[in-house]
């Protein structure tokens, strides 16, 4: 049985106001989480990767129409990637260029 009762406008309120908490916790605690992945090295590198099989930094151009949408695809989510990264934790991102663009990249912790 449904308990949901659309003239109950502060049953319905309650609803909205538990959700939308819900929804900041899980907002809150994924930006917690990218931000620790990005202040280890190790994280950086593991982003790092992710963003070179996305395509960031090729063009993603193939002279077969359907190819080349499936890169822009990848492209797009490393492109979100980059959004985030500048978003959350501006600094580790040239930090982690830095990490991984080197000649003689150290794999230290």
């Amino acid at each position: 049985m449904n308990d949901y009762d659309p003239n109950d406008i502060n049953g319905q309120q309650k609803i909205e106001e538990t959700a939308e908490r819900k929804r900041k916790v899980a907002v809150d605690q994924e930006v917690a989480d990218f931000k620790w992945l990005m202040e280890s090295k190790r994280g950086r590198r593991i982003v790092w990767g992710w963003l070179e099989r996305c395509g960031v930094f090729r063009l993603s151009f193939n002279a077969n129409s359907m190819t080349m949408a499936f890169n822009e695809g990848n492209r797009n989510l490393g492109l979100s990637l980059i959004a985030k990264i500048h978003a959350l934790c501006p600094e580790s991102y040239s930090v982690m260029v830095k990490e991984n663009t080197n000649d003689d990249r150290n794999t230290d912790d």
